[in-house]
């Protein structure tokens, strides 16, 4: 079983999938005053199917709510995560909904 990791990269502004040490994927992030802004997300296709997309968008919202900021879910797949699992306490904020 390969080893996942996640890890935040503020240098590129991105939070960062790794399956042994080869990177599967990413989501990107911008940060705004009071906001914690999530705007795209990639799996490399030689890791789809696997579930790492799932496990990005948990770890990187876990980290991410820690700022104490909204959650901007501009990306569809990090929409479509809170829409299945609820963070409990967190204001979300979608692109096109009030």
């Amino acid at each position: 079983m390969p080893e996942i990791t996640v890890r935040r990269n503020d240098e590129a502004s991105r939070y960062e999938i790794h399956s042994d040490g080869t990177l599967a994927g990413f989501t990107q992030f911008e940060r705004r005053p009071g906001e914690f802004r999530f705007l795209h997300t990639e799996i490399d296709h030689a890791f789809q199917g696997r579930g790492l997309a799932q496990r990005l968008a948990a770890e990187a919202l876990a980290d991410a709510v820690n700022s104490g900021d909204a959650i901007g879910a501009y990306c569809p797949l990090i929409s479509k995560h809170l829409e299945d699992h609820p963070i409990e306490g967190v204001e979300v904020r979608r692109p096109g909904r009030s």
